[in-house]
């Protein structure tokens, strides 16, 4: 792959995001802090940055966790058009701003749903995605319990982290067997996303969802195994 993650867009795509990206700066809801000159970066180029991971690349139903403004789902689902993309989220307002920002990019393969990933999980969503992402939304280990009971078995979660915590990524690997998640490897990719510190971690879903996945929406938070 390019070392410029916008070397993925064709004029069509980026045309697209353009259209996010200036609804992003009219939003009067609080749905980004960052939608001046920067967003291109911090938000576009950071999101392609998990087209460096081949099995992300290579998903065909992606579900994009705590999707917040869109990012890096929206993004995704424009950079690859045959794969559907679920972008999961609790908060309402983000959730209209997605709807709107899809509906004008004409990004037919995203959908929005407004929900907890854990009640998503207990119902249409489980074991349906073969690539979880995720991006500033909680810790390893809690991401490793949400996106579990979504991937099907070999599946992988693509987390989008700062700077590397030992502390945290123990932590996960202490909670990898009760998860069915095991750490696989962490990607540096700071100088394509321009944030100094941004890696990539990647685990992938080692066998059945344990019986107990999901917990009641908020646990994997509040009480975080490993």
């Amino acid at each position: 792959m390019s070392t410029d993650p916008l070397a993925a867009l064709d004029d069509a795509k980026r045309g697209r995001l353009e259209t996010v990206l200036r609804l992003l700066a009219e939003e009067r809801a609080s749905v980004s802090s960052v939608v001046d000159g920067r967003a291109w970066q911090v938000h576009i180029a950071d999101s392609l940055t998990g087209l460096e991971v081949p099995e992300l690349r290579e998903a065909r139903r992606i579900a994009d966790i705590g999707a917040g403004a869109g990012f890096p789902g929206l993004v995704l689902a424009v950079a690859l058009p045959e794969a559907q993309v679920d972008l999961i989220e609790s908060v309402g307002r983000k959730c209209e701003f997605m709807r709107r920002a899809s509906e004008a990019a004409k990004i037919g393969n995203a959908r929005v749903l407004n929900a907890r990933s854990e009640d998503v999980a207990a119902e249409e969503g489980r074991e349906a995605y073969d690539a979880v992402t995720a991006r500033a939304v909680g810790r390893l280990s809690t991401l490793a319990e949400l996106a579990s009971p979504l991937l099907e078995p070999n599946g992988v979660l693509v987390a989008w982290k700062g700077k590397r915590d030992p502390e945290e990524e123990e932590q996960l690997a202490n909670a990898s067997e009760a998860l069915a998640m095991a750490p696989e490897r962490v990607l540096a990719v700071g100088d394509r996303a321009g944030s100094q510190h941004r890696h990539l971690h990647v685990g992938r879903k080692t066998g059945p969802t344990p019986p107990n996945l999901p917990r009641n929406p908020g646990i994997a938070k509040k009480r975080p195994k490993g």
